[in-house]
């Protein structure tokens, strides 16, 4: 059978609809018996063998070879498009129109969104929809901005493909502490002393850490701690909060703000945050914390960035691929100009 390119549209003749897309879901029907197919549907069926040939728009027949190598169609998306169809998926570019599925049409109002995936056994013509998938190649950046309810299919210089799930999801805890207020503490070069203070801030806040893990009866915080305690009550310091933000730009500039905001955004939500150091992050952070004999695991990785952002697929990547390693989920802390408002970003590997 043979398919004549128009635009970026294909159009395939009689016999087409039965033939691809009622046993396939390729394509979009169109009148007696016809059926359109993206570009990538077509590179496809022409590397099954499904299709003889497209004619191009001067009449010239293409086969497979000569169809990928044409402006029709991006050998990247057609990678992607060949994974998930030997994965057993049937899915559909993101265009207006060409799915019955209403939430299908959902995803195409999307514009971020390149094929929307269903599940297996299901097609165009169902109700469903398994994945909403972005293709990038891993030289490109994505803007954080369309991250989120889709997956990133990225196509690395081998041609080997790595799926990431992005997600917006709500970041809270069950982390609370009765903390007394008006504790004495004292502001060094980088960092804030409790030279005897309740046991409570340590113990059932997990603020700072021991400097004597035998008496505990010092308790080093660091500034980002002592900044969040200030203005609290808890902490009483000469100069106050203002001090303790003066110090910390002077340490680290204006990278020192946008930490502090979602530091107290993660503590406002119930989460207790500590620093990340160690796994190339801001911080880790712990969900359901009610004293630090029974601290548990840390459940998130948090890394912050300034809005608007856009991310190297590579550096997700490594993200995603450190925090499955230490058994905890990556998330990005996005955080506007004013530092009032923090949206959250997860990602995570991805075997569809």
């Amino acid at each position: 059978m043979q398919a004549t390119l128009s635009g970026d549209i294909v159009r395939a003749g009689d016999q087409a609809r039965e033939r691809f897309y009622d046993s396939s879901g390729y394509g979009h029907p169109v009148d007696a018996g016809a059926l359109e197919l993206a570009p990538v549907e077509a590179a496809h069926l022409l590397y099954r063998g499904d299709l003889d040939a497209v004619e191009s728009p001067d009449g010239a027949p293409m086969d497979f070879r000569a169809f990928l190598a044409s402006e029709a169609v991006s050998e990247t998306d057609f990678l992607v498009y060949k994974d998930l169809r030997d994965r057993g998926f049937y899915l559909s570019p993101a265009r207006d129109g060409w799915s019955e599925s209403a939430a299908a049409r959902s995803a195409v109002d999307d514009p971020a969104v390149d094929f929307v995936v269903y599940p297996r056994g299901s097609g165009p013509w169902g109700d469903e929809v398994a994945y909403r998938v972005a293709v990038v190649s891993e030289r490109e950046t994505v803007p954080a901005a369309n991250l989120g309810g889709l997956v990133l299919a990225v196509v690395d210089e081998e041609s080997e493909l790595t799926y990431l799930e992005t997600d917006r999801p709500e970041v809270t805890g069950t982390s609370d502490a009765d903390l007394p207020t008006g504790v004495s503490g004292e502001l060094f070069s980088d960092r804030v002393l409790l030279w005897d203070p309740p046991a409570a801030v340590y113990e059932r806040g997990f603020y700072g850490q021991p400097l004597d893990d035998q008496q505990g009866d010092v308790i080093q915080l660091s500034l980002l701690e002592a900044a969040s305690l200030t203005r609290t009550g808890v902490l009483a310091l000469d100069g106050g909060t203002e001090a303790v933000v003066e110090r910390g730009r002077e340490v680290e500039g204006d990278r020192f703000d946008r930490r502090l905001a979602v530091y107290e955004s993660l503590r406002e939500d119930g989460l207790v945050p500590k620093t990340g150091f160690k796994f190339g992050a801001d911080f880790r952070a712990y969900a359901d914390v009610e004293s630090v004999d029974d601290l548990g695991h840390s459940e998130l990785l948090v890394r912050v960035f300034e809005r608007p952002h856009a991310f190297s697929p590579r550096d997700l990547a490594l993200d995603v691929r450190l925090a499955h390693g230490v058994r905890k989920t990556m998330v990005f802390a996005l955080v506007d100009d004013e530092r009032e408002t923090v949206e959250w970003l997860s990602v995570s590997r991805l075997t569809p």
